[in-house]
């Protein structure tokens, strides 16, 4: 990315933004100003680039890949986030329990509250389903098929009326198993509801870094009558390597603040229910 060199000074254009956050300039001043929007907030969407910098889709694209390329993004579905925001695969579950913390507990709560009596449930791997599990107190007789080794130390003494631990190969840095979601003696499990922690959501549906994680817990939502997912807003529009479902495969999204109107439109589309946790 070369020095910027003299372009039109004292511009206007009709939106207040300054000529030079324009297609007036030139690319390596619109990839600073990108950049700078980008650490601002986090995460972009090529439809906010456009309309921002008054360029075509397919320059904001080329802007985008050529970032990626020096490691100053991360390429996303439709858009890109700042890289501080992504889930490393080597982030291991210590490291994620003391990310956002208080958004994940507000976000359990809010969930523990979509959840009766008796219920089953199928729980996958994650800090904010191991924060789900604790808020599960004022529930009774619940049984609980998981392959997060935190969750059963973590749910409340009373609530549950059985915990069931998948097989698989334990990985140490996350405290799960992974393997085939079953028991050997039964052809396939039902449950009620499945709780969900993930990598990111977007469009495209959720995604986890970890291909056989993505595996895993997408066999958890097909054999539930309904998927909650929890995610915070560091998650929105983040797409990764593993795709665990589709968005028409929820019902449910319990997280900290409102999605943006992107993702939001593709949530209604799909007829996601929203539960915005409340501080």
């Amino acid at each position: 990315m070369g020095v910027p060199g003299p372009g039109r000074q004292g511009a206007s254009v009709s939106n207040g933004v300054e000529a030079e956050e324009t297609g007036i300039a030139l690319p390596a001043l619109r990839h600073s100003r990108l950049l700078q929007v980008l650490q601002e907030r986090g995460q972009v969407t090529v439809n906010e680039l456009v309309a921002r910098f008054g360029v075509s889709r397919d320059t904001i694209r080329r802007d985008l890949d050529q970032l990626e390329r020096h490691g100053l993004l991360l390429r996303t579905h439709g858009g890109a986030v700042n890289n501080d925001r992504l889930v490393r695969p080597d982030t291991t579950l210590g490291r994620r329990m003391d990310e956002r913390a208080d958004e994940k507990r507000r976000i359990a709560t809010a969930a523990a509250r979509l959840i009766r009596n008796e219920e089953t449930m199928v729980l996958n791997g994650g800090s904010s389903v191991y924060h789900f599990a604790a808020a599960l107190g004022d529930l009774r007789d619940l049984t609980i098929v998981t392959n997060n080794l935190r969750v059963p130390p973590a749910i409340p003494e009373g609530s549950v009326r059985a915990i069931h631990i998948l097989g698989g190969t334990y990985l140490p840095g996350f405290q799960v198993t992974i393997g085939p979601v079953g028991f050997a003696p039964l052809a396939g499990m039902h449950v009620d509801t499945a709780v969900i922690g993930c990598t990111g959501i977007s469009a495209s549906g959720v995604s986890m870094t970890k291909l056989d994680e993505a595996a895993h817990t997408a066999a958890m939502i097909g054999m539930a009558r309904r998927a909650i997912v929890l995610a915070d807003q560091s998650k929105f529009n983040v797409s990764v390597f593993g795709g665990a479902a589709t968005l028409n495969q929820i019902a449910w999204l319990v997280t900290d603040v409102a999605p943006p109107p992107d993702l939001a439109a593709a949530l209604g589309k799909a007829r996601v229910e929203v539960l915005v946790a409340q501080r």
